[in-house]
């Protein structure tokens, strides 16, 4: 096998391997998690930051539902689509809103290939 075919075999069995680590690598340094809350009357996409969430081997979406059922209700941040100041697209916070678990029918992960903006970083000019 000549060398060009041998460095493209080996460079496409690595090709998954790639994409996951870019995943997880991505995962792993969202300070804030997304999430679409679903009742009779509309949805929309709230966040919290992983440091309010914890830490656990259950999904994040898990220890959301959890949260909500201990405390009955959660303020989070509304989250939507924004221009940033550099004109860039970015999800970021819109105002805080209260989810009552007698009002919501389903929380499922929200995925955005939009960076995340933290509740911090919510002040307009």
């Amino acid at each position: 096998m000549d060398p060009f075919r041998r460095r493209a075999t080996f460079g496409l069995l690595f090709l998954p391997a790639a994409f996951v680590a870019r995943r997880v690598r991505a995962q792993a340094s969202a300070p804030v998690l997304l999430f679409k809350a679903v009742s009779p009357r509309d949805d929309i996409v709230v966040g919290i930051e992983s440091a309010q969430l914890g830490a656990g081997t259950t999904p994040p979406v898990q220890r959301l539902a959890a949260m909500l059922a201990d405390k009955g209700q959660l303020t989070l941040w509304q989250y939507a689509s924004q221009h940033d100041a550099g004109g860039a697209l970015v999800q970021a916070p819109l105002k805080q809103v209260v989810i009552f678990k007698n009002e919501l029918l389903r929380l499922e992960p929200y995925a955005t290939p939009l960076p995340v903006k933290p509740p911090g970083a919510a002040a307009k000019p």
